[in-house]
């Protein structure tokens, strides 16, 4: 089961009893493996342009040349580590927004929610 118990007793409150408990863990877990296949499959691609704001940038919309992103999933968390031509970050979190943007929750030198697209327009 991927709730703690806070969740779990609360759950358990409003009426649920365990049998429910654990199937809504299982539609959580298939929920997040879908996203993250999604997220997988978004990734695949040369360009991505995100919202990301970084050091010695004047903002607004960045280009970014994807070498890869390798998501893995536990329950209900979704974690992994995307790779840039030049440098990479953890992900932390993730999902999809749209057929043409989604968001990721990046770790340590970002520490932020980023949107990325595949066209700059979609973010603007």
């Amino acid at each position: 089961m991927h709730f703690d118990q806070r969740t779990q007793h609360a759950l358990r409150d409003v009426g649920l009893d365990g049998e429910q408990i654990r199937a809504a863990s299982e539609l959580v877990s298939e929920s997040v493996a879908e996203d993250a296949e999604r997220l997988r499959a978004f990734f695949e691609c040369d360009v991505v342009y995100s919202d990301m704001e970084m050091a010695h940038s004047s903002g607004g919309i960045n280009e970014h040349a994807v070498e890869f992103v390798d998501l893995f999933t536990h329950g209900g968390d979704l974690r992994g580590y995307l790779r840039f031509d030049t440098w990479g970050v953890p992900v932390e979190d993730g999902r999809v927004l749209s057929d043409d943007v989604v968001e990721l929750t990046l770790g340590p030198t970002v520490n932020d929610r980023v949107r990325f697209a595949r066209d700059e327009a979609d973010l603007r």
